[in-house]
């Protein structure tokens, strides 16, 4: 029986503090999940487990896509634009048939679009948007929802904007697929892997609790394994990197995983049925491929699916965690294809959360303004009635109303009622006419503080999840398929590997 090894392990990470954990290193909740239940815990790689200095991939992938595109014939002067990897975020919608980018929120309504960096006002937004039903994604959007694709966004963005300038015409459509194929190639011949993998310094943010967080989990009796897009040599280049040197405990990355599949092609692993593959000769990448008739620990697979991996390894579905970045390939597949559980690593949490709480107070202005807004509107029905009353009456008693009866109005007592209820009319027309002087002042001010919890978050986009006081499709998403979802896979270290994580109570209107 193997020994289990104490917790922390020396000169790993330092002791978990037992205060209260900082809201950046929370776990946070969508579905009730108890631990004590998940057997196998996955991982994907990329932004996974190995995280990425955004900013510096976005700066390599913006100037090898340039290069490529003016190899495809774009003028030479497109390696130049001032492209700002800091304008696109997750969850943008790129409009392939006018150029524009939008955000979107849960009901696939467009809250902001921008042409370029310039935002397009909100009753252009209103025709090209709001007039018809959109529906998305469809072939005319292209939905970013990975990190690794926050750079062609930038891209597009950036030529866009320059074509504009310059007064020239482009072919939106054609701009974007071109864009597209330019990263793919970057990437298929090796100019971004190749660049990662020679400055792993440059572009990763090495994780020094990575290491005793695994083991954490295998020291409680979870089994570990990793299920990666990613190719074999640049998978061990990168792991080597984060785990390699952990620990004498665990002398090889490779050590802390009981199953290892690279170049699975997610999201097709979880609906293909393509073979696991193995390699003749372990020690070389050069040696040929051939069916594996089963899955052993210690060794690296390629490809796959899902039904021969549970199969297999006799996994229960609903007794897998899996951990991993991408909405679509890591965490939406696995959710409809398969009873896996689902842990969404979302990097940018950390900004998140640091934003919120920077506008704690405009939130809480802001929910103010609106219950202050509910308030006035349900004074404004009050004095809309009672006008709608005091003018009917006028009506009434106007000498050339047609329903006047009998003579008992008339005289000095039909002057003094029609006095009375006239004064009565005016009275409620101020007194409507009040608070909608107050409700627009409250419009004015809510979209103020709108705009300035929004710069909390981001100058062009606002919070990640949110979209007004909705929340975006990006959150949508993560809310339908990601039972927990939190800024590392280090967070876990945090709590116990038998944790039983609750969700908050879901309230729906009624009940606030």
């Amino acid at each position: 029986m193997t020994e289990q090894l104490a917790l922390p392990l020396e000169g790993l990470s330092p002791r978990p503090s037992t205060v209260g954990l900082p809201r950046r290193q929370r776990v946070y909740v969508n579905r009730n999940l108890q631990m004590g239940n998940i057997e196998w815990v996955g991982f994907d790689m990329d932004y996974t487990l190995a995280i990425y200095d955004q900013q510096a991939m976005d700066r390599l992938s913006i100037e090898v896509t340039a290069q490529k595109l003016v190899e495809r014939g774009y003028p030479s002067w497109v390696t130049n634009v001032p492209y700002d990897p800091h304008y696109p975020i997750r969850g943008l919608l790129i409009d392939k048939k006018l150029g524009h980018v939008v955000k979107m929120d849960r009901y696939k309504s467009v809250g902001k679009a921008y042409r370029g960096f310039r935002a397009l006002p909100r009753d252009q937004v209103q025709k090209l948007y709001h007039a018809i039903k959109h529906r998305a994604p469809t072939s005319r959007y292209h939905f970013v929802d990975t990190l690794y694709a926050l750079s062609e966004v930038a891209i597009h963005a950036g030529l866009i904007d320059a074509f504009d300038a310059r007064g020239e015409q482009v072919d939106q459509a054609k701009l974007f697929t071109d864009i597209r194929e330019a990263i793919d190639e970057a990437h298929r011949d090796g100019s971004v892997p190749t660049e990662i993998a020679t400055h792993l310094d440059r572009y990763l943010a090495r994780d020094d609790m990575l290491g005793a967080t695994l083991h954490k989990l295998r020291s409680a009796g979870k089994k570990l394994f990793l299920l990666t897009n990613s190719r074999r040599t640049y998978t061990d280049t990168l792991m080597r990197h984060l785990l390699g040197t952990a620990t004498t405990e665990y002398p090889t990355w490779r050590h802390y995983f009981d199953m290892i599949v690279v170049g699975a092609g997610k999201p097709g692993f979880f609906q293909e049925h393509r073979p696991f593959m193995e390699r003749v000769h372990e020690d070389r990448d050069e040696s040929h491929l051939r069916p594996a008739q089963n899955l052993e620990r210690g060794r690296v697979y390629e490809g796959g699916n899902l039904h021969d991996f549970e199969r297999m390894l006799g996994i229960t579905g609903d007794r897998v965690l899996y951990v991993g970045d991408h909405i679509y390939g890591d965490i939406l597949r696995s959710k409809k294809e398969s009873a896996w559980r689902t842990l969404m690593i979302i990097q940018e949490m950390d900004v998140e959360v640091e934003a919120h709480d920077a506008c704690t107070e405009a939130l809480r202005h802001h929910e103010e303004l609106e219950e202050r807004r509910a308030r006035l509107e349900d004074e404004l029905r009050f004095h809309q009635a009672r006008f709608k009353e005091a003018q009917r009456q006028v009506d009434l008693l106007s000498p050339t109303s047609k329903t006047r009866t009998g003579t008992a109005m008339d005289g000095a007592v039909g002057a003094r009622l029609a006095k009375e209820h006239e004064a009565d009319r005016q009275r409620e027309k101020r007194a409507v006419e009040r608070v909608r002087a107050l409700l627009r002042e409250i419009e004015v001010e809510t979209r103020e503080i709108e705009q300035r919890i929004d710069q909390s978050f981001h100058p062009y986009w606002g919070s990640l999840l949110k979209e007004g006081v909705e929340t975006s499709s990006f959150g949508d998403q993560v809310e339908e398929y990601a039972c927990l979802y939190t800024s590392r896979v280090s967070n876990l270290f945090h709590y116990s590997p038998l944790q039983t994580f609750r969700s908050p109570r879901d309230l729906m209107p009624h009940e606030l």
